[in-house]
């Protein structure tokens, strides 16, 4: 839902929802004042891969593979090599091309913080995880929130570093801060590779038959921009990234060997040899093992697997429920166990031992005895059991196998029946209103874009521009000829950004496009423009979601871009089509992403006070693997977004919005220039008036892009 703001979060409460993941491109300074200014829970995430896009706002594997990663079908498509065009021309990058795909997650250096400021859960990626990663992951943060709440020691130091090595090599693409620290976008992405690592070794300086020499001498990193309030630690040394302790490499540890090219099959395997000699670290290797005639000098080395960590951590205990077990009794009551809600008593009471009593390990022994359950057990507590008393062995068994029976039992929470779901659309479903004309409208980014509307002698018109004094001065410019103004929020609006929506507001826009949660709560307000229509980004694909929205005061909203044109008809046929916009031509908008690759790529500053502003200098373009260049457009938030390069084009679904009565029609543009705008406003104009066939605007629309037009999420599934 991309809650990222305490305006959000107060739609959120309106929903009966008591607590929000914060959206992973929060720092710590903006979670501060975040949880300040809400009164729910926030769940934090801390460790895993990072997404490049938005959570919520991310449309790449719907506009490239038809799955919405918005519902959990994403293909990864940032993790795809790129080329960068700037200003038209390719530009090399050598060994860097995965240039949307950042390190992983490893947010321990946060965590004194946030722990200082009550967040309520610390959230670890596990999904498509083996089991020697999750529980690496798991324990390690638990060890390191448990030191920092008892307060940190020097071993707690050394056995994080431990376990940062441990994490490196079960998988990681390389760790760094995220966004907890602020932006840094020259850490987020080191764009060599898209997969598993592990940790770094050194560089192949010599080759033999079956054996490599490496050179150990250490890379320099560049330390990580930190905007935490308060000191974090650096264990033992001056870098801000996290300290890892050394790899003891034996035989049988997996190596890989990186010659910049990670689509291509990269060579490795297990080490058979390790010879530590005056010329340094010989490697050998058995037969079969890597093809060394395709390894280079200079070639990095990392070890990619440690067999015996995956030994211990893979143990079967791993794969089942951890039980947490409280044990209570007096003498003469029933011995009770308490665990996940449940209370079990022993049939007789405590007596008092005449010998070995019921010590922890006796306890351990017969409670923990859970093979062939989904369970094990993780930890006893026995500070409410008086010690020196005795319960014979069958009724501990007996009580371990009536807390298995009755877990398994429980029943789960029920999800709202089919009646439920009708009784809730009628409570929540608006009438039908009057029809209305059709809007044809366009959404300009650029004066050329917004002179072709004045040409076109279009009524209205809306405005995205990359900064506000540019959007003032077209403002004036579309009223000065008449044309009713709409203007577009932000499509993310972090704390400490209610300024970009006041200064908007302070335009008197005619229209506000809201693109966050925040714009929909002004709904309440004194200042609403005169109307207020919710974007694609508020993600509206079915009717519940559409008529709440619409109670709130949203006069219209714009169909999310994840339906297809089965899926829409269904959404016309419940919600009143004159409250709904669709767009029917655009550059779909696949990433949205807090990283800046003009920044990264264009600059060596780690953000806007320190990059100097190439994105008014330039403009970007990424080349995927098809040789399709995909625009790179930066908002005045300085975050980016990715537009397909194919326009997506609904004409053929017109003549249907028409007759159902949409309310308006929408045709946003990106990097056309004004004879092309011009070309696809009258094109859709004439569509829309009958005076052409959606074909042929198809194919007049088409003359003016590289790749073609596309019905791209509008397809129908057959």
């Amino acid at each position: 839902m991309t809650i990222s703001s305490a305006e959000g979060a107060l739609f959120a409460e309106t929903l009966g929802i008591t607590r929000v993941v914060v959206p992973r491109e929060l720092s710590v300074k903006e979670i501060r004042r975040l949880r300040q200014e809400t009164r729910l829970e926030l769940e934090v995430f801390i460790l895993g891969a990072l997404c490049v896009s938005w959570s919520g706002q991310c449309l790449s594997s719907e506009a490239w593979g038809g799955r919405s990663a918005n519902r959990g079908q994403c293909a990864q498509a940032c993790r795809m090599p790129y080329e960068l065009v700037v200003d038209g021309v390719t530009r090399p990058l050598g060994e860097v091309a995965y240039l949307l795909s950042p390190k992983d997650l490893a947010g321990f250096r946060a965590v004194p913080e946030l722990a200082e400021l009550g967040i309520h859960t610390l959230k670890i990626e596990g999904r498509q995880k083996g089991p020697t990663y999750v529980r690496t992951a798991v324990e390690s943060t638990r060890r390191w929130l448990d030191a920092v709440t008892r307060g940190l020691t020097p071993p707690d130091e050394v056995q994080l570093a431990r376990d940062v090595r441990d994490l490196t090599l079960a998988y990681s693409r390389g760790f760094s801060d995220g966004f907890l620290a602020g932006s840094d976008h020259q850490s987020l992405v080191e764009g060599r590779s898209p997969r598993h690592r592990g940790v770094y070794l050194g560089r192949v300086s010599a080759l033999g038959p079956d054996c490599v020499l490496i050179d150990q001498t250490p890379e320099p990193e560049r330390p990580a921009l930190g905007e935490m309030s308060s000191p974090l630690p650096t264990f033992g040394g001056t870098s801000s990234h996290l300290a890892t302790a050394p790899l003891d490499l034996k035989p049988g540890m997996g190596v890989l060997f990186d010659e910049g090219k990670p689509q291509t099959e990269e060579q490795g395997g297990p080490v058979f040899r390790v010879d530590r000699t005056s010329e340094g670290l010989w490697l050998g290797f058995g037969r079969p093992g890597p093809d060394l005639a395709r390894v280079s000098p200079g070639a990095r080395v990392f070890v990619t697997s440690d067999p015996s960590l995956q030994r211990k951590r893979s143990r079967p205990s791993a794969g089942r429920s951890r039980l947490l077990v409280r044990v209570e009794g007096k003498l003469g009551e029933p011995l009770r166990l308490r665990c996940r809600g449940l209370t079990l008593e022993s049939q007789t009471g405590l007596q008092k031992a005449s010998a070995r009593g019921l010590e922890q390990g006796v306890l351990e022994e017969k409670l923990g005895e859970l093979g062939g359950t989904p369970y094990h057990l993780g930890q006893l507590d026995l500070s409410g059991l008086e010690p020196g008393l005795f319960l014979p062995v069958s009724q501990l068994k007996d009580l371990r196998r009536d807390l298995c029976q009755q877990l398994e039992q429980r029943a789960p929470r029920q999800v709202a029946s089919q009646e439920v779901w009708l009784q809730l659309q009628e409570t929540l479903r608006l009438q039908r209103g009057p029809g209305a004309r059709p809007r044809l409208v366009a959404l300009c980014r650029t004066d050329e874009q917004l002179d072709a509307v004045i040409d076109s002698g279009a009524s209205e018109v809306i405005l995205d521009w990359m900064e506000l004094v540019g959007l003032a001065q077209a403002v004036q410019k579309a009223r000065q000829h008449g044309l009713k103004v709409g203007i577009a929020t932000l499509r993310v609006q972090k704390p400490g950004e209610e300024v970009y929506d006041r200064r908007i507001r302070a335009l008197s826009p005619d229209l506000l496009l809201v693109r966050h949660w925040a714009g929909v709560m002004h709904a309440y307000g004194d200042s609403r423009p005169a109307e207020l229509v919710g974007d694609f980004s508020l993600n509206v694909t079915n009717a519940l979601t559409a008529f709440h929205l619409l109670r709130l005061g949203l006069d219209r909203l714009t169909v999310a871009h994840d339906l297809d044109e089965h899926q829409l008809e269904a959404l016309l046929a419940e919600v009143p089509p004159e409250r709904l916009a669709v767009v029917i031509h655009q550059h779909i908008p696949t990433f949205h992403t807090e990283h800046c690759v003009y920044s990264n790529l264009l600059s060596q500053g780690r953000d806007f006070r320190t990059c100097g502003r190439p994105c008014e200098q330039h403009q970007v373009a990424l080349t995927d693997h098809l040789g399709k260049s995909h625009p790179v457009v930066v908002d005045v938030g300085c975050r980016n977004t990715v537009f397909n390069a194919a326009a997506q084009s609904a004409a053929w679904l017109v003549p249907r919005l028409l007759e159902r009565g949409v309310a308006e029609l929408r045709l946003e543009l990106v990097r056309e220039s004004r004879q092309e705008t011009l070309e696809v406003l009258r094109a859709y104009a004439d569509l829309v008036a009958g005076r052409a066939q959606p074909a042929e605007v198809v194919r007049r629309v088409g003359s003016h892009e590289q790749f073609g037009v596309t019905r791209g999420t509008m397809k129908v599934l057959r």
